[in-house]
């Protein structure tokens, strides 16, 4: 009875060692940024990479499969704060835009040089933020899905990045919990035998 009982404690420690250096393998981590134009418009986002493979500089730019970032998404506010639109730039690692630019230094956990997020699928409405960081960032609203947008706001470039948290990939989440499982389910088939 008691070789069981050492068995099972075994396997227990085993499994939270192997627990935590699979969840530690894929941690997601996201950083929220807000912007505050001179007339009273505004946005607010988050993003999101894998933080155990992400490079120093994460830089992103057009259509299609990212480089990094696995999520990205912006609101926008007009002057009394009421919603106007949120856009999700990246979902899954996919960005829709071809005019998407996003550059970010993981180091000093800023956001500098192009930005160009939200809308950029040619929909009429479609609002995003653009400029450099830094320098000159507006907020503008397509207007014929050609060429043609009006902006709403304007700042010096300036944007915060803000809360940052790490959270387990769901993937390894349920990595964690069918191995504890099997190591479970292992020893008490070893018991009944």
């Amino acid at each position: 009875m008691q070789n069981i009982f050492k068995k099972i404690a075994v396997t227990a420690a085993t499994s939270a060692a192997l627990s935590m250096a699979i969840a530690q393998q894929a941690q997601a981590i996201s950083f929220n940024f807000n912007w505050q134009g001179d007339t009273g418009y505004s946005a607010t986002g988050m993003f999101s990479y894998d933080e155990t493979t992400a490079p120093t500089i994460i830089s992103e730019s057009g259509a299609g499969a990212t480089n990094n970032l696995q999520s990205l998404m912006v609101s926008f506010f007009d002057p009394n704060n009421n919603p106007l639109q949120s856009l999700n730039t990246v979902t899954d690692g996919v960005s829709e835009s071809p005019f998407f630019e996003f550059n970010f230094d993981t180091s000093t956990q800023t956001l500098f040089g192009g930005f160009d997020v939200g809308g950029g699928t040619g929909v009429i409405g479609e609002q995003f933020l653009s400029g450099e960081i830094g320098s000159f960032l507006e907020l503008r609203q397509d207007v014929d899905q050609i060429a043609t947008s009006i902006q709403l706001d304007q700042n010096s470039g300036e944007i915060t990045v803000s809360a940052k948290t790490s959270v387990p990939e769901p993937a390894s989440v349920l990595g964690v919990l069918a191995f504890g499982a099997m190591g479970v389910g292992s020893i008490l088939k070893k018991k009944q035998a």
